[in-house]
């Protein structure tokens, strides 16, 4: 059996998980008729403070559906190059909303705001791009799971407040920052305008992202929702998994941070290793030195039952998560420490 790290989307619902799921009560929810869905929407929007919440088929029509909420097409996001929704989200912001993105050169996918000030289009320049969004992630995926400096954070909503520009969140793991950083979802409800947040990252859900904000900017997302294809039916089965998830699930992730950060320490021994960023969660980003092939490497991990990705350049990824265990990590820190 293989040993998979490759995400922490691999996942599979366990026992306690499957038996919420088979009990939900379930109706319509394109008729806004399912109560568990409702119950999900409800206890995440109290959670953050916001006054609504929509649950989406994945984060990245999440996302997608914030960019189209504060933008018309024409307009200009400022984010990171890291960005999900610039590298991982298949050009959706050009095609689903007509904008392009200014991309911010950030450490590990993070910026400050006197990067924001200097990316602003000036409005009366006609000649370029409006800028009305800033849009930011956390953790950073590409940046190896990298927490914002929650004061930079207000710098930057200062800057957007200042601009009468748009603020969302990428917050596909922002379980992984609250946990880590210990700080709660009620600080990131009041700076941002829009935040996504994921269900099937970290804690374990089959399917799944809910997006947030209040009314003025949420009243069209359902629309946008159905638009691109996202209302579904009986979707209480998966908020079912949503709200054990964000029962049982949340504390845990300390565990995979853990794992993560020992895993990031055999690396930095290891004289294959050029550089191994920090690793703060439960994502590992590191670098081969020159010498060393990344296909071959992924190939010795293969053949020891080990699934990692590649990320191109002699960078590669692992990512720890709640299926895998103890057993599981004695194995792959052996197999490292031995390559």
């Amino acid at each position: 059996m293989f040993i998979d790290l490759r995400s922490d989307t691999v996942t599979k619902p366990d026992s306690g998980m499957l038996d919420a799921m088979m009990q939900a009560k379930v109706g319509d929810d394109v008729y806004k008729e399912d109560e568990t869905i409702n119950a999900l929407e409800d206890k995440i929007a109290k959670l953050f403070g916001k006054s609504h919440a929509l649950f989406f088929p994945s984060g990245t029509m999440a996302n997608q559906t914030a960019i189209k909420l504060h933008t018309n097409p024409g307009d200009q996001v400022i984010c990171d190059k890291y960005a999900h929704i610039y590298n991982y989200e298949g050009g959706g912001a050009s095609f689903n909303s007509g904008v392009s993105c200014k991309l911010i050169d950030g450490s590990r996918g993070m910026f400050t705001a006197q990067q924001v000030i200097e990316a602003i289009n000036p409005p009366d320049f006609y000649h370029s791009p409006l800028t009305t969004l800033v849009e930011i992630e956390n953790t950073t995926n590409k940046g190896g799971g990298a927490c914002w400096d929650f004061d930079e954070i207000l710098k930057i909503k200062q800057v957007c407040k200042d601009n009468d520009l748009g603020y969302h969140l990428d917050g596909a793991r922002l379980w992984n920052a609250l946990v880590e950083k210990k700080e709660t979802p009620k600080q990131y409800g009041d700076a941002f305008d829009t935040i996504s947040v994921c269900l099937s990252k970290g804690l374990g859900c089959p399917v799944g992202s809910v997006l947030l904000g209040d009314e003025h900017l949420m009243k069209n997302a359902i629309r946008i929702r159905k638009i691109l294809g996202g209302g579904m039916r009986q979707a209480g089965f998966f908020a079912a998994a949503g709200l054990y998830a964000l029962d049982n699930n949340l504390n845990r992730l300390t565990q995979d941070h853990k794992k993560a950060k020992e895993l990031g320490d055999v690396l930095l021994q290891s004289d294959y290793v050029k550089k191994v960023e920090e690793v703060e969660t439960n994502i590992v980003i590191f670098e081969l030195n020159k010498k060393y092939s990344e296909n071959t490497f992924l190939k010795l991990l293969f053949d020891k039952k080990i699934k990692i990705i590649g990320m191109g350049n002699s960078k590669l990824r692992l990512v720890t998560h709640l299926d895998y265990n103890e057993n599981q990590h004695d194995k792959v820190i052996n197999a490292l420490k031995n390559l």
